[in-house]
């Protein structure tokens, strides 16, 4: 793992290219696929993937889709799916031809998704602004998740990975971070998640060596933070708000993490979870983490 990773920045033509287009405003936060993953051919192959998808679902209603970004982001495309694939009757018009319109009829749809999908707001990789600014990140993972709940036999491409840039602006400048992000199920992770593994068979078969298990772990994890001067005594509550997990990712990795990263105590569920976050990304970046875990 780079021990520079926190403080990376892409390279400044890079960074120059999103703020001349616009792409982020003050006091904003925005995700974005990297240029170095725009021609990646699995990217592409699941573009033209879905692409096709589309099209043969609405071939009746002559609706033709050349371009995902393009072509979704007004919800005119969308509300043809979501009626032909769930028999879902929006109460919106066909056609929004004004933005504020565009606005209020994504609204009402992406709302329809998430009940549909029975997903939370902080679940969603998607939102109203994102698809209408015509984010493609956004707009893939909306795609692939009404395609896996409507047509779950559909066979998407697998293992479908971007690199990402997080690029925030605030009081003090511009700040970025960089991610590797699946939007579609790394097969072999599945596979292997479908079979018992170790800790599986401690739940199921000897639940009575579970606390030695733990106990082990305990004192693995305290061993190293302990060189911090802290102590682990309960591994799920000191766990829980990302500080310790940050702390042991850094010792065990050989770095320093910027404090002024993550929160050293944070004071709300929302420092906690962007503690956790971060340690997910740390994991990712250094390849410990190829499927998508929950940071909630």
């Amino acid at each position: 793992m780079d021990p520079d990773f926190l403080n990376a920045f892409t390279q400044p033509s890079t960074l120059d290219q999103f703020l001349t287009k616009d792409v982020i405003t003050k006091d904003e936060k925005r995700k974005l696929i990297k240029p170095t993953s725009s021609n990646n051919p699995k990217l592409e192959e699941l573009k033209l993937f879905l692409t096709e998808w589309i099209n043969r679902t609405l071939k009746e209603e002559h609706i033709v889709v050349k371009s995902l970004e393009e072509d979704l982001f007004d919800g005119l495309v969308l509300h043809h799916l979501l009626e032909n694939l769930g028999s879902l009757k929006l109460d919106v018009e066909k056609i929004a031809l004004t933005e504020k319109k565009q606005r209020q009829k994504l609204s009402v749809i992406l709302e329809a998704v998430a009940k549909s999908l029975q997903l939370e707001e902080s679940q969603l990789k998607w939102s109203v602004e994102s698809i209408l600014a015509k984010d493609l990140l956004s707009t893939l993972h909306l795609l692939v998740a009404i395609a896996k709940h409507f047509e779950p036999t559909l066979a998407l491409p697998p293992n479908v990975q971007v690199e990402t840039i997080t690029i925030e602006t605030t009081s003090r400048g511009l700040k970025t971070s960089n991610a590797v992000e699946y939007i579609t199920e790394n097969k072999e992770n599945v596979e292997a998640q479908s079979k018992d593994d170790a800790f599986d068979e401690l739940f199921s078969c000897a639940p009575d060596k579970l606390d030695a298990v733990k106990k082990a772990l305990l004192q693995f994890v305290d061993q190293h933070v302990g060189k911090l001067g802290l102590n682990v005594k309960d591994i799920e509550s000191q766990l829980s708000d990302g500080v310790i997990l940050l702390l042991l990712i850094g010792q065990l990795e050989g770095y320093f993490l910027n404090l002024r990263n993550f929160f050293l105590t944070p004071a709300s569920t929302m420092e906690m979870q962007h503690n956790v976050n971060l340690a997910l990304e740390l994991l990712a970046e250094g390849g410990l983490l190829n499927f998508p875990v929950n940071s909630e």
